[in-house]
């Protein structure tokens, strides 16, 4: 079992309400995807970066983290550079960073019972209308909480595995152990919420 995302600390961030994180969050991936402007964008991604800072997290924990997305996003902006210019590529690569950045400030920062309980209060408008089930969406995004970390360790072991046999660093070989592991694990997360009944259909649906 990996470790929860949430890290301890008491800086503003932490004592901030989640709520306010969470609106801040799509206020922020909002704005950064309605501009193109690199006066704008770089900005906001080193305030994105800041924030981060600000929580404090664990040096070789925050590397983890941020390195499959670091090369994520420099894949997606060498595409965006190659098939169309540099300054694209330089607007995606600031986009996804100030996101990427952003959401793992709130999320190191917020513990996910806090962070469920936004949610559903932010969806139970919809809920009372009968639009959305706010119990099942949060129960959604517990589920997302809790494998992002799951996974990651699950990589971490794997390559682990290997390079320790001398393996070199295969992407099928990497790719095909860690579907089956996740898809063991998500088997098994199933099979306990269905014995729990939950969460329980409601009259009418």
């Amino acid at each position: 079992m990996t470790a929860p995302l949430y890290v301890a600390g008491d800086s503003l961030l932490h004592r901030a309400p989640a709520s306010a994180k969470l609106a801040c969050l799509v206020v922020l991936g909002t704005a950064v995807f309605l501009t193109a402007d690199l006066a704008l964008l770089l900005p906001a991604t080193l305030a994105a970066a800041l924030l981060l800072a600000l929580v404090r997290p664990p040096r070789a924990r925050l590397v983890r983290q941020l390195a499959g997305s670091a090369i994520l996003i420099g894949v997606v902006a060498l595409i965006a550079g190659l098939s169309q210019d540099w300054h694209h590529a330089a607007v995606v690569a600031l986009r996804f960073s100030a996101i990427v950045l952003a959401a793992l400030a709130v999320t190191l920062s917020t513990r996910a019972a806090d962070m469920l309980e936004a949610i559903e209060a932010a969806l139970a408008p919809l809920d009372r209308r009968g639009l959305v089930d706010s119990a099942r969406i949060a129960l959604a995004v517990s589920l997302v909480l809790r494998f992002v970390p799951e996974i990651l360790g699950h990589y971490r072991e794997i390559r682990e595995a290997q390079a320790a046999r001398g393996l070199d660093a295969n992407p099928v070989a990497l790719i095909v152990p860690l579907v089956v592991r996740t898809l063991k694990d998500a088997d098994d997360i199933a099979a306990a919420i269905e014995a729990r009944g939950f969460p329980p259909e409601r009259a009418g649906r």
